[in-house]
């Protein structure tokens, strides 16, 4: 395995490209009206999250997922970025025409484009939506749709897909006999929530990545599960980036996605007592007693972990622990 981050300086540049990313989405979805050319510099983003992905999805996944677990700051651009990204993956897996991918991921990336200062919001409320709050939120599709056609969005699959986004879709028939826009839609209402499940909040913790991709799964009609078990195919139960409880009691973090959905490569951080394991050790989690118990809150791992050097042993070969 070729690590795209051999340095600490590739590690922080990398970061910071994704940091950059979240940034620059946040501005144009926190002042629309401000930005020039709207819709061409959303087609930049979504070229520079694929250039982004193409160089090491895991590594990129891993990144994706340790920003969206650290804070509720900034919640509205980073959910988007992360759906964005899911849904990309997500056409792959489903061998979705060019044309409706590019449409399904710029609607990820600009759903809540009209209540994107309220979600950032009340990703640090404590409270219950108020009424007000509950209007702005039953009204965004709608909202997003005018908004974008005044910025001159003319794609209407992308529109489409906006205004159904929050519209449960339970019929019966397979989601690939359904027409473009509902099935875009659906896919992105699975991802949205999958994302949201993941994210903290001042009023929650975030679900485990795992717990979350199992209440899609069991807990949706056909079509919600059909998404769902994408998702877990492209990203496993346990995405890169996202920590594990192994059954021995160590805690570990995942580095790379493998075939098997439940057996990621993973580097042990922590021993049973909680205390950091120096140096981290690779670890595969497909021997017997040697597998993962539970997924873990990035909230749950107290002690400050080197990523970089943990992406480093992910990509080492070295024997596992």
């Amino acid at each position: 395995m070729t690590l795209i981050v051999k340095t600490e300086d590739e590690y922080e540049d990398l970061l910071g490209q994704w940091s950059d990313l979240e940034s620059g989405l946040a501005m144009v979805l926190t002042h629309p009206d401000s930005v020039q050319e709207f819709g061409l510099r959303i087609h930049q983003y979504d070229r520079w999250l694929q250039d982004l992905l193409k160089q090491d999805t895991d590594v990129s996944l891993y990144l994706l997922f340790q920003l969206a677990t650290k804070s509720p700051v900034g919640y509205s651009a980073s959910h988007a970025l992360v759906c964005a990204v899911l849904c990309d993956l997500i056409a792959t897996d489903f061998a979705l025409p060019r044309t409706q991918r590019d449409s399904l991921v710029r609607a990820a990336l600009t759903m809540n484009v009209a209540m994107t200062v309220l979600q950032d919001e009340m990703a640090s409320q404590r409270s219950r939506p108020t009424r007000e709050q509950q209007t702005a939120i039953n009204e965004h599709p709608d909202k997003g749709v005018a908004l974008l056609e005044r910025k001159g969005i003319t794609d209407a699959l992308w529109l489409d897909v906006v205004r159904r986004h929050h519209m449960e879709d339970r019929t019966p028939e397979a989601l690939i006999m359904l027409p473009a826009p509902r099935r875009l839609a659906h896919i992105l209402l699975v991802v949205d929530r999958y994302a949201a499940m993941i994210s903290p909040r001042e009023s929650r913790e975030g679900q485990s990545a795992a717990d979350s991709a199992r209440n899609l799964i069991q807990g949706h009609a056909e079509n919600g599960g059909a998404v769902g078990q994408a998702l877990v195919h492209m990203v496993g139960f346990c995405p890169p980036g996202t920590f594990v409880q192994l059954e021995d009691g160590r805690v570990a973090i995942v580095t790379r996605r493998t075939k098997q959905a439940n057996q990621p490569d993973v580097v042990v951080v922590m021993d049973p007592q909680a205390k950091l394991v120096r140096p981290p050790l690779l670890h595969a989690t497909s021997g017997a007693g040697a597998g993962i118990a539970s997924a873990l809150l990035a909230s749950a791992v107290r002690e400050r972990v080197n990523h970089h050097l943990i992406l480093q042993i992910g990509a080492s070969g070295a024997v596992p622990a």
